[in-house]
């Protein structure tokens, strides 16, 4: 029988409610890092005919389940081999984006590491999970270099403010964790959703997807533990400037890893109004709130929605009401 909400929070209060239990999380977490991880150049057989990159395959056409553009008269109307080559864009362009958070968020774990004395065992899982994002980093980097486009990923400029992200673990871990959360769990919402529907095609796309679901779930997991964890020995301040910057942080990070990359539209000449048609809509904004909801349950949880950071939530466009009641 599927537990109440309430049941559910106070479950996972249970899990950490004191060091011992936190302590616990990390060593089956390192664990099965140990029993179960993937290499990009062991475990994916690149070189099988069936796993090759056509830009032109038909399986790499956007179903409108996934993406809104898909739907759009404007699309369906493209040729066959266009509408193949934009999806596989869109395809390319996440896991470019997404090895260049990967690429930020293994520095910044390194530098949360660099500060752990001696005998703690958030060393240990820190380095099991910068192994793995490696490894993600080199196969959505294969992926991308074996379709042949000019795929970019994040713009310039935000790819130049970007560069200050491994610094926030030496200013606040806590909001460290919340910003690998913000990357984290929207791509994990969409890539659970998109095998669930049955919309993935393509092998490769679909083996690369499952193994970075499996180890993402252990990496989302610490995260959110380490702030069940911490937060709630933090100051009242600092959990009021947490509770303000995590919609934030939040709101920012769905947005870059769900919209439309810009190079795409200008190659294929995807007119403004289809954009707009397909992006600017209720459903693609309740879409962009639903991505990163398990993060906002937690937020919740952990009693850091007030009455002014819920109007921040608003602002960005990503407040549902949680579905967990907060920490007492």
């Amino acid at each position: 029988m599927t537990k109440a909400p309430t049941e559910l929070a106070e479950e996972v209060r249970e899990q950490v409610k004191d060091r011992k239990s936190y302590l616990g999380v990390i060593d089956r977490l390192s664990k099965a890092s140990v029993d179960k991880h993937w290499e990009a150049y062991a475990d994916i057989p690149w070189d099988d005919p069936e796993y090759a990159v056509d830009p032109n395959d038909p399986r790499w056409i956007i179903d409108p389940a996934v993406d809104a553009l898909g739907g759009t008269e404007w699309y369906k109307s493209q040729p066959e081999n266009i509408r193949a080559q934009i999806g596989l864009w869109r395809i390319a362009t996440a896991m470019k984006i997404g090895l260049q958070f990967e690429n930020l968020l293994k520095r910044g774990l390194l530098n949360y590491a660099y500060r752990l004395p001696n005998g703690r065992p958030e060393f240990r899982y820190v380095y099991h999970e910068t192994t793995e994002e490696c490894h993600h980093g080199m196969m959505f980097q294969e992926f991308v270099n074996r379709t042949g486009m000019p795929i970019r990923g994040m713009p310039r400029a935000l790819s130049l403010v970007a560069q200050a992200a491994p610094w926030i673990p030496l200013v606040s871990t806590e909001l460290w964790f919340v910003f690998v959360l913000g990357g984290e769990d929207p791509i994990d919402y969409v890539q659970r959703k998109s095998l669930k529907g049955g919309h993935v095609k393509h092998p490769l796309e679909e083996t690369i997807m499952k193994i970075h679901i499996a180890e993402e779930a252990r990496h989302i997991s610490f995260a959110r533990h380490y702030l069940r964890h911490r937060v709630p020995q933090l100051s009242r301040l600092r959990r009021r400037v947490l509770g303000i910057a995590a919609p934030v942080v939040l709101g920012i990070m769905a947005r870059i890893m769900l919209s439309p990359p810009g190079p795409m539209v200008r190659h294929f000449g995807i007119p403004r109004e289809v954009v707009r048609e397909a992006y600017r809509t209720p459903e693609n904004r309740a879409h962009v709130c639903q991505s990163v909801g398990k993060v906002r349950d937690l937020m919740a949880e952990l009693g850091l929605i007030t009455p002014v950071s819920r109007q921040v939530w608003k602002a960005f466009g990503i407040w549902d009401t949680p579905r967990v009641r907060a920490a007492a």
